[in-house]
């Protein structure tokens, strides 16, 4: 059975490269009927919070990445931890080194000087005498000091590392705390993962691990080595290339689908496929087809899949994210039209979520004033005529839906012999404070009759008002 885990260190947000991470693994599970294990890496004391633990969870919620085990955190197995060290020591597969900070430093500069990689020697490695007085040791694991290493990796092929290469990792600290390498090894070992999918910035991680799991006679996970992701300039990804964060992007008006699909994109790739459902990617995704070479983000690319989303899903279920936008701006979504019927409405012309609240703000409240371009054109003296012969005709009448006002602008176009966009673009106006929106008829059956009726006199007043200076 495939077992997968996505387990990131709460010292931030849930980022772009870590959703990645957690959408390949998980998609790696649901493809080979697996379970996904969420695990929360807070053994940085420090740097960790509980509020960077809540942006990881709501992040993941919000992508719709349901995990089947967790959240579990490393905090919490310091017991556990404590269990296998003693283990280790006891079979004589890790050791107490006494090295002082001075020391280490003096071997490092003198390695240096000889133009050798710092590294530690091994001094204490077969060290039978007394503790040292005032020297609190950390626990090193006895690294093997021949053969070799092959990460046989899922996405890069096999990876070969000389254990000449490596020291004896530190596995707890001098104040007992045990380190990343060996949490993550225990953890690995006894939730039963099979297959760890995680960044490239790992690889050199992989051979210490292997070493530490072989020394407790444990199952060896297969590993697959995601490539990074760049900037659209190829550099590091990072703020000033705009979001960084999973719920940057929720924050900008990007749908979920939106943003698995760009993910699942940036490093994978099925033919020249490049609108996938969730469905799909679970179907067709395997980590054989991951590019080995890292992926730069395109912010266009992104917008395009977006626009397909917005148009493309069920409205209910664009409507249901589009309220929290709505609410940002201070609005009640329940005193206006249904959002789902506003979705159909705009979806055609807006990029993001975002937009399209904005867009559609007026439905809801009264706007300000209008847009200054757009009156000066269409609230004018000439328009007086038509805007009131369409409030009478729109105050009679009896079923307000699009059809009916439809004819009735048409009918007052042709009584005032005029163009049909001559009679709708400063009724447009005057409902909307602005020159766009979606087609008229539509626009004034989402604001309701009695507002219609309310921004048609108010436009009068505002042209009687501009005529009335111009004298």
């Amino acid at each position: 059975m495939v077992k997968t885990r996505f387990a990131p260190s709460p010292t931030g947000y849930l980022h772009i490269g870590g959703a990645r991470t957690a959408l390949f693994s998980w998609l790696y599970a649901r493809r080979h009927g697996g379970p996904f294990v969420l695990r929360i890496e807070d053994t940085d004391l420090e740097r960790s919070t509980p509020e960077a633990v809540n942006a990881i969870l709501e992040g993941m919620n919000w992508l719709g990445l349901d995990y089947d085990e967790g959240p579990f955190y490393q905090t919490q197995r310091f017991d556990r931890y404590r269990e296998v060290l003693q283990h280790l020591l006891r079979e004589g597969k890790a050791y107490y080194c006494y090295c002082t900070r001075d020391e280490l430093d003096a071997l490092r500069e003198e390695q240096r000087r000889r133009k050798e990689k710092p590294r530690y020697d091994g001094r204490h490695r077969n060290y039978q005498g007394p503790p040292r007085e005032g020297v609190e040791p950390v626990i090193r694991f006895k690294n093997p000091t021949d053969g070799e290493v092959v990460v046989d990796d899922l996405i890069r092929g096999a990876i070969v590392f000389q254990n000449t290469e490596l020291d004896d990792l530190i596995i707890a600290r001098a104040d007992g705390s045990p380190t990343y390498n060996f949490c993550v090894v225990v953890d690995d070992m006894d939730m039963g993962i099979t297959h760890v999918v995680r960044g490239d910035d790992h690889i050199n991680n992989t051979p210490r691990q292997i070493n530490i799991l072989k020394a407790l006679n444990a199952p060896i996970p297969k590993y697959g080595h995601v490539p990074m992701i760049l900037g659209p300039d190829g550099q590091k990804l990072s703020k000033r290339h705009g979001a960084a964060s999973v719920m940057e992007c929720r924050d900008l008006g990007y749908l979920p689908a939106a943003i698995l699909n760009y993910l699942v994109r940036l490093g994978w790739s099925h033919g020249d496929q490049e609108i996938f459902s969730l469905d799909d990617m679970v179907e067709l995704f395997d980590l054989d087809a991951c590019n080995k070479a890292a992926s730069a983000i395109n912010p266009s690319k992104l917008i395009w899949l977006n626009k397909h989303y917005l148009k493309t899903l069920d409205p209910a279920h664009v409507a249901r994210h589009l309220s929290w936008h709505i609410g940002q701006l201070g609005i009640d979504p329940a005193e206006g039209p249904p959002l789902t019927e506003v979705v159909k409405a705009f979806a055609e012309r807006a990029d993001t979520l975002k937009d399209l609240a904005e867009a559609a703000t007026f439905l809801y409240r009264e706007f300000q004033d209008y847009e200054a371009k757009a009156a000066s054109k269409n609230l004018v003296i000439a328009a007086e005529g038509p805007l009131m012969r369409l409030r009478e005709a729109l105050a009679a009448l009896s079923e307000w839906k699009a059809e009916p006002i439809h004819e009735t602008v048409k009918q007052v176009a042709l009584q005032e012999n005029l163009a049909l966009g001559k009679v709708a673009q400063p009724l447009r106006v005057a409902v909307s404070g602005s020159s766009v929106s979606p087609p008229i008829d539509i626009t004034l059956e989402l604001l309701g009759q009695p507002k219609t009726l309310e921004r048609i006199d108010r436009a009068l007043r505002y042209l009687r008002q501009g005529a009335s200076g111009n004298h």
